[in-house]
Parts: C-alpha cells; structure tokens; sequence
C-alpha cells in the first residue's frame, strides 16, 4: 500500500502492519520517536495496536545526539 511518510509516498508492503511494524522497518523500534498519524500524534504505548491504512500521511521525528 501507499503511505506518505515524512512528505514522500511510499510504498508499505505489510498488510494490516501497525506504528511498531513501520518503525522497525526502519530500524527505529527502539529509539526516542513522535509519530504523527494524519496529523494526530500517536501514544507510544499504542504503536503495535495502530494500523496504518492506505494513503494515511505519517511523520516520524526521531532525536539525533551531537554536540
């Protein structure tokens, strides 16, 4: 399916595949991340239970260290 992620269009290829699912395909499982689902910011306690459907628009911001 087609998502837009971060201003792109991408392509999602798991089916019934939630926040978590889209995260670790980017190996961001585990880091500090705020996403935002068609502009609502989602909890992280409910990544794994948040479906991603077609077209949905999502941003992902993850923290980068540096100094």
């Amino acid at each position: 399916m087609k998502i837009q992620l971060n201003g792109r269009i991408v392509d999602f290829e798991q089916e019934n595949g939630t926040i978590y699912d889209l995260l670790s395909a980017y190996q961001l499982e585990n880091r500090v991340v705020i996403v935002e689902k068609n502009q609502e910011i989602i909890d992280k306690e409910t990544f794994q239970q948040t479906e991603i459907q077609p077209n949905d628009t999502i941003e992902i911001v993850h923290f980068v260290g540096g100094g």
